[in-house]
Order: C-alpha cells, then structure tokens, then sequence
C-alpha cells in the first residue's frame, strides 16, 4: 500500500514571470519582426498555462500523472506543476457531521432513536482519494454503523430494581461512552485517512412506542427512591422522640402505647397527605 508523499512544486510566481515573457514576448516579435517561428513560444506559454495551481490554508492538492501517484502538495501557496498532472482537491479541514436520528435497539433490546455528533477531518490524503470511492460518504456509512455497534454494547438506563445502577448506561455514562464510540470510528475511518477529533452522542431517547411506559417507569422508580428515603428518616424520628421520652421520664409508656404511638408518627410522616387530628378528652385507653 502507497503512503501519502508531501511535495512543494516550483515557485507559482517566476514560472509566471516566465509565462508573461513566452507569451506576450512572442506576440511582440511576431508583429514586430514578422516571423512565424516564435508562434512556439506562444504555444509553450499555453501549455504552461494549466500547470498553475494555488493551494489555500487548509487544502492540498493530490497529484497523479496518467494514473500515477506523484504526491500532495498541503503547503499553500501560488506553485507550478507539470501541467500534464491531474490535480484533485482534498480538503484537510476540521468538518461537523450530524448523523441522522436512528432507530435501533440498546443492549436490554428496548428500541430508542440515537444520533451522533462527529467532528473529523482528513489526516492522509493519499487513503482519503484511492484507498476508499468517496471518503465523505464512507464517512457517513461508517459513522451510522458505529452508533448502531454502540447502541447495542449499552442500555439506555439501569433502574434501581434491577440493581445495576453502576453499570455504564447511554444516558449517563457520557463521557464513557463517547470514549467507545470515538474508538471505534478511529478503527473504522483508519483505513480512509479520516481523523476522528470528536464523537458524542447528539439526541437520545426511548422510541415513540415505548416512550410512556417507560416515562411511568422512572416516575415510579423515583416515588419508590423517595418513600424509601421518607420512611427510614420517619423511623429515625420515631425512634429519636421514644428515646428523648424515656430519658427525660416525661411519660412512662407500656408496650401498647409505644405500638400506638409509633403507629400514629409513621401515619403522619409518612403520609403524602396532611394528617387530620383527633382531640382526644378522656385517657389513653379510650
């Protein structure tokens, strides 16, 4: 396999100068001295005329000869080159690609639509223009099939019942994931001479079939987070007043009346609704 060859032609300018000369030179003596013989250099300024090239920041131009690999020139400039090259532009610019939203299915096989976000920009030119039939859609192909791999190597979200909730998921695990993802579009675009500066997820969500199951699912993994933590600060509260009543002897209560008693507090704490309370006139045991 070819590997990119870095050239830098001849200076743009004195080949110019030497165009002028040929050119406008031979016009003069052919009126002036009435010899057909310098139509010559008229011809040879035309047939430099194509060779001219100028290349700007961030471009480069490959160079073939009748099929043949000659090399690239990436410095910019105003140059010169054999006008018999066929130049071909490669731009080695950063681009932004937005891959289209697509619908697949995350490793616990929900279906969820992901897009990606790439950043890239073309590293070898020589792999770029002969290795791959057009590296910008090769890019986009491969770019699609990375996201569908990633996709599938992750869940969308753990949930607390099932008792993964360390495990990388898509949604929260960003920076994890956009470490796979930017691997393996270095593996895949490699072979184009594509350099990947940049890979994140773009847009990320449940597909419109399952999105209200699954909406009801975390609401209701969340009341459960939240009656958990009620209940065991409710328990704390119940078991700090018991013990604040029996040091300062304020009541001496018997069994019954702590199991009463710890009953009406967790009803009261615990309740999502505001408790209504009942005036009691008479003892305890009525």
């Amino acid at each position: 396999m070819k590997e990119e060859n870095t050239i830098v032609p001849a200076n743009g300018y004195s080949m110019l100068f030497l165009f002028l000369i040929l050119f406008f030179g031979g016009i003069g003596a052919i009126i002036a001295l009435r010899m057909p013989l310098f139509a010559f250099a008229i011809l040879f300024g035309l047939l430099m005329a194509p060779g001219f090239i100028m290349v700007q920041p961030n471009n480069s131009r490959v160079l073939l000869l009748f099929g043949k690999y000659i090399g690239t020139v990436k410095k910019n400039g105003f140059y010169w080159v054999n006008p018999f090259y066929t130049k071909k532009k490669v731009s080695l610019r950063a681009s932004n690609f937005d891959s289209e939203r697509l619908k697949v299915n995350d490793k616990l096989g929900n279906p969820i639509m992901i897009s990606t976000i790439l950043v890239w920009k073309v590293l070898d030119t020589y792999k770029a223009a002969f290795d791959v039939d057009n590296y910008e859609n090769f890019v986009r192909v491969q770019t699609d099939a990375a996201v569908r791999k990633l996709a599938s190597m992750y869940p969308y979200d753990n949930f607390a019942d099932e008792g993964h909730e360390e495990d990388i998921t898509l949604r929260s695990s960003v920076n994890e994931v956009s470490e796979t993802l930017e691997k393996e579009l270095e593996e895949r675009l490699s072979i184009a001479g594509i350099e990947v500066l940049e890979a994140r997820i773009g847009y990320l969500a449940y597909a419109q079939e399952i999105a209200n199951a699954m909406l009801k699912r975390q609401q209701a993994t969340a009341i459960v987070a939240a009656r958990h933590k009620i209940v065991e600060g409710a328990v704390s509260m119940v078991e700090m007043a018991l013990e604040e009543l029996g040091k300062k002897e304020i009541i001496e209560l018997d069994e019954e009346r702590k199991a009463a008693m710890v009953s009406n507090l967790m009803v009261i704490l615990c309740g999502d609704k505001d408790a209504s309370p009942v005036l009691n006139t008479g003892t305890l045991n009525q």
